[in-house]
């Protein structure tokens, strides 16, 4: 869809005439003379449709400037007059207390009519013939008239009326103290007074930088812009939908074509020049947040830069980078180390295995001497006499570490539940299998994770 802005005619060659954006410091294009109304004059301003392509700008059709109009010629213009009645500044308006007053009607306790009065009855006091069937065989005709009706006067004024307290007592109001107190639910966690514990803050992830990118932009020339653009955007699948969706409209409208191979050869100069800047702003990104980045991010950045045709620039941030990163490693699998001893002097074989079978690092291994103090520690506490639960807490986690076939328990407790899992678990510690006097069974596969499906993007 063309766009309108305004255009400067800067030199004239002919037929050719070169234009910048009003404003602007450099050319933008060039276009025929014969589109600019009235001849092409260096220095003129015009108003221009353009369309944005892949190799650049092209003018569409061009107009002359805009012209000042006289303003309302014809006095056609509304004014608004002033009023000569003063008026209060601030109108204020208070509302009813209470319900408001009811009408008569709902006061004698009569259904208000169509009227506004009551049913039946005619601003003149006379009763409108009513069309409803009678009840009880009695038409309105044969019943009394209002005057007929006792007065009000008649009744007892309010101060004749029996007082309050010489009305009799109702016996089978039960006392409020006799009603059974409530009881409090034991059941509720009792809710603490104090003010709630803050939330820990969240890690962020590296920042997002443009600043590698922004440079690169700035040295291309117009046909590469729109091509590195979308590089930067979806990489190859982004140009070649872009160019696509482009030939498509220019089909549809009649237009010329762009050539699929001519800008497949300029995003394929362009894409290691626009990863390296992608990588450089994500490298710099992560060398600003410091420790505050997770250890997962720093990690996926340096892994990233195998990927990357590196530059000196980049191999100074890479650097920096390892050593972050060896830095942050050491000190996790320093304190796992601490962690480990701890848990194998307390004779605490849970907090000892789980500690082995989640290592800080995938890298990261137990020392020989460790893992010995460790099969020993678990080994010793298999023993018949132990908890069930507590024995098949600790060969779950067992079955799970890289140490699981040098274990060998004592005794297997007196228990189904310790007996299935013994079963179950014969393959990964061949020593159950011994004690429950089976063959040893080949040991588990390797848990793979489940792959993701893999979503396509068009070509």
């Amino acid at each position: 869809m063309p766009r309108r802005i305004e255009i400067e005619i800067t030199s004239l060659q002919g037929e050719v005439a070169t234009w910048r954006a009003a404003g602007a410091k450099l050319p933008k294009g060039v276009l025929q003379a014969s589109l600019v109304p009235g001849g092409a004059k260096v220095g003129g301003l015009y108003r221009a449709d353009i369309e944005q392509y892949m190799e650049g700008l092209e003018v569409v059709s061009v107009l002359p400037p805009k012209t000042a109009s006289p303003v309302d010629p014809r006095r056609e213009r509304l004014e608004l007059l002033p009023s000569a009645k003063p008026v209060p500044d601030v109108v204020v308006t208070y509302a009813t207390k209470g319900r408001g007053s009811r009408p008569d009607s709902e006061r004698d306790g009569a259904r208000p009519g169509p009227r506004g009065g009551r049913d039946g009855a005619r601003r003149d006091g006379t009763r409108r013939p009513s069309s409803r069937p009678p009840r009880d065989g009695v038409t309105p005709s044969d019943r009394p008239e209002r005057s007929d009706r006792p007065d009000r006067g008649d009744r007892p004024a309010r101060g004749d009326r029996p007082a309050r307290g010489d009305r009799p007592e109702r016996s089978d109001r039960p006392v409020r103290g006799d009603r059974p107190a409530h009881t409090e639910r034991s059941d509720r966690p009792a809710r603490s007074s104090g003010a709630r514990s803050p939330r820990p803050p969240r890690p962020v992830g590296p920042p997002v930088t443009t600043t590698h990118r922004n440079a690169l932009l700035a040295t291309l020339s117009p046909e590469q812009l729109p091509v590195a653009e979308q590089l930067l955007r979806g990489g190859m699948p982004a140009v070649r939908a872009a160019v696509a969706e482009q030939n498509k409209n220019a089909t549809a409208q009649g237009r010329p074509t762009v050539d699929p191979v001519t800008i497949d050869r300029i995003a394929d100069e362009l894409l290691g020049r626009t990863n390296l800047a992608m990588w450089k702003d994500r490298a710099a990104g992560a060398v600003s947040a410091g420790r505050e980045l997770r250890l997962r991010d720093l990690r996926a950045v340096v892994t990233s830069a195998k990927t990357v045709s590196l530059d000196e620039e980049a191999r100074a941030q890479l650097k920096e980078l390892q050593a972050a990163l060896s830095a942050r490693l050491e000190a996790l699998r320093n304190q796992w180390n601490e962690r480990l001893e701890a848990a194998v002097s307390a004779a605490n074989p849970v907090d000892a295995l789980a500690l082995v079978a989640r290592p800080p690092d995938m890298s990261t291994r137990v020392s020989a001497e460790m893992a010995t103090r460790v099969v020993a520690m678990v080994s010793a506490s298999l023993t018949a006499d132990l908890n069930p639960a507590r024995w098949c807490e600790i060969v779950t986690l067992a079955a799970e570490t890289s140490i699981r076939r040098n274990v060998k328990p004592v005794a297997i407790p007196d228990s189904e539940e310790c007996r299935a899992l013994a079963v179950k678990s014969a393959g990964a510690i061949p020593e159950l299998a011994k004690l429950l006097g089976m063959k040893v069974p080949p040991p588990p596969p390797l848990a793979r994770p489940a792959r993701r499906p893999v979503t396509r993007r068009p070509a």
